[in-house]
């Protein structure tokens, strides 16, 4: 039986088996014109994200007051609190497994392949590992050396991909550099990235840059989604680091509308996710509902 093959950005929901044509959210609101040829406009649901709040406290990101935008010691972002989405996620996903296993004896399981030795990736590996172990769902891990081929890699998704007690497959990212790069189309030699991110409205910061995006990058109000997790060194921490985001969270937290943290952010909800998926992929090749 087939397995879902996840991505590493497994916060999405599993499409249906069927595509179709999904109408416009009820509530949004046309997009304005855009004020630069190069603004990325987001439209996210009203209730999923908080609007915007004016804060009279902190001037409007113009030429003469981006570079030394002042706040308020009390003006703080709203913390988009993921562990606390994420842990009603798992608690639902923990009845359907349990549901599940008595009703067929079918438990999901969940495969992992990490490629080399990155901190952050193991790291996020071992919570995958944890939370399918609290929600009841079987975990499988294969660690490959870094200078892995392809083929390799491939043939370990093959043999899982034919394992009926596997329901999906989650190759970690990032790979090793050598391993089909993607092109961005804002890099590192963009000019001014600063002044394209203050005139967004939501920010989604995915660089692998610890605290890129600084304070005076940021439109007042604006909701900041925090990808990036990067490892820093830091003698006091048990592991000697600490992992930190793309965002300086000190400084964009007295600027932004709402923020997510690093650790404590995304992080929890792309794995809540995943597991999610897990269930759905089970669900589905053993047509259980």
């Amino acid at each position: 039986m087939a397995s879902s093959i996840l991505s590493d950005c497994s916060s999405a929901r599993l499409l249906p088996l069927r595509r179709a044509l999904l109408p416009p959210a009820p509530g949004l609101r046309p997009c304005p014109a855009l004020a630069h040829p190069r603004r990325l406009l987001v439209a996210a649901r009203p209730q999923l994200l908080p609007r915007p709040r004016r804060m009279d406290s902190v001037p409007a990101a113009t030429a003469s007051s981006a570079d030394s935008a002042t706040v308020s010691a009390d003006a703080l972002a709203k913390v988009i609190d993921g562990k606390l989405v994420a842990k009603q996620v798992r608690e639902e996903i923990a009845v359907e497994v349990t549901r599940m296993k008595d009703a067929i004896g079918i438990v999901p399981g969940l495969a992992v392949i990490l490629v080399g030795s990155r901190k952050d990736s193991q790291t996020y590996v071992r919570n995958k590992k944890k939370a399918c172990e609290a929600v009841g769902i079987k975990s499988y891990e294969v660690n490959l050396p870094e200078d892995s081929s392809e083929e390799e890699v491939i043939k370990h998704i093959a043999s899982f991909n034919s394992d009926p007690s596997v329901h999906g497959i989650l190759v970690q990212l990032p790979l090793p550099r050598k391993a089909n790069a993607t092109v961005s189309i804002v890099h590192s030699q963009t000019k001014n990235p600063e002044e394209i991110t203050r005139q967004a409205d939501i920010v989604i910061a995915a660089v692998g840059v610890a605290n890129l995006v600084r304070g005076n990058w940021i439109k007042p109000g604006a909701a900041i989604i925090d990808v990036g997790i990067n490892p820093v060194d830091d003698p006091e921490s048990p592991r000697g680091y600490r992992l930190v985001g793309d965002v300086c969270y000190e400084e964009a937290s007295k600027v932004a509308g709402a923020i997510t943290p690093v650790p404590g952010g995304v992080g929890p909800m792309t794995i809540a996710m995943l597991l999610s998926n897990t269930l759905e992929s089970a669900k589905r090749i053993h047509k259980f509902k």
